[in-house]
């Protein structure tokens, strides 16, 4: 393999852990005036996902940064076609985290609503913009002869693009679900398996429906079938739900996640922004890649910190692997009183 294709997959890779990670994130975070009837179990919910949702992010930052290094072209086409809707994602992300440590500072209902309300939109658009942003890169992108292509907020409102929308809310709704009721116990559990007792086979006909466009649309048998994977391991999710084994059904939707993500670079490889004015104007992964000197650089700089990031976020999830419940909750503190 060359490096070139070789740091295609490292991307895909990177953005299948972001959002695999992320998802649940999200999905908590969607969640929360659903699971949370009150004010200590919205703290329960917050609770599951504080040690590690800043870290996930982590993943969000390798895969930009992997694709302006090593696809400079990839990069500025796709991110200056979909700039207004990559604006809102990073504002809603850095409203979330905001929201996240202001919601206590506080013993105030009417304050905790507003950031409890910030954290939902927070989850809400990331989950729905990248999967809006994602499908539209399968379809293409209007790139003419000189590799240019025209920015439009209308690139990612089409049908194409809602259903990538819904594609992603539904499995991050489903991923999030299915995490609570890993992490916690007692009410919060039971509720959370039967959200997600609805949310999967939701999910699951969604990617069904995601894995017909793709077939419509002629694309790569490899990523018609990442997609029925998806859409099996949700209905595995669901069976191991209703038998109370969340770890595996966490698995699961991590799993339905990934091959969702992977299916849109399968789809897309040897391209990575086709052409929807002319196939000959699609720009390749060759025809966007850096040079040879600055691939092996990267490469080896990827090798040595990579396996350290990996490492120390596997050490925080076995760290704050036990589950918690509102008995763990003790009674809210007011930050400046």
């Amino acid at each position: 393999m060359d490096l070139t294709t070789g740091w295609f997959v490292a991307v895909a890779v990177l953005w299948v852990g972001y959002l695999a990670l992320e998802g649940f994130d999200f999905g908590v975070g969607m969640l929360l005036p659903v699971l949370g009837r009150d004010d200590t179990d919205r703290r329960v919910l917050i609770n599951t996902i504080g040690p590690v949702w800043d870290g996930n992010e982590v993943w969000l930052l390798a895969a930009v940064g992997a694709m302006f290094a090593a696809f400079p072209g990839w990069y500025a086409t796709v991110l200056s076609s979909v700039y207004l809707p990559v604006l809102a994602i990073v504002i809603a992300l850095v409203v979330r985290g905001v929201a996240f440590e202001f919601r206590h500072r506080r013993d105030d209902r009417r304050w905790r609503a507003v950031w409890d309300a910030a954290i939902v939109a927070g989850s809400v658009v990331p989950a729905a913009g990248w999967g809006a942003i994602l499908a539209t890169l399968v379809a293409g992108l209007p790139v003419d002869a000189s590799g240019v292509a025209a920015a439009s907020v209308g690139l990612v409102l089409t049908p194409t693009a809602v259903l990538g929308a819904t594609v992603t809310v539904l499995l991050c709704l489903a991923h999030g679900a299915v995490f609570v009721s890993l992490k916690t116990s007692g009410d919060i559990r039971a509720r959370a398996r039967r959200v997600a007792g609805v949310m999967l086979p939701l999910a699951a006909t969604t990617v069904v429906v995601g894995a017909v466009a793709l077939a419509a649309s002629a694309r790569s048998g490899a990523s018609i079938a990442s997609m029925a994977v998806a859409a099996i391991a949700l209905a595995a999710a669901a069976v191991a739900v209703r038998r109370g084994r969340e770890g595996r059904a966490f698995a699961a939707t991590g799993l339905a996640i990934a091959g969702t993500v992977a299916a849109v670079f399968l789809a897309l490889f040897p391209d990575v922004v086709p052409s929807t004015l002319d196939p000959r104007w699609s720009l390749t992964a060759a025809r966007t890649a850096s040079s040879p000197y600055t691939l092996t650089i990267i490469t080896w700089a990827a090798l040595v910190l990579l396996p350290a990031v990996v490492a120390y976020q596997a050490w925080t999830y076995w760290v704050f692997r036990k589950r918690i419940s509102t008995k763990n909750i003790p009674a809210p503190v007011t930050v400046g009183k």
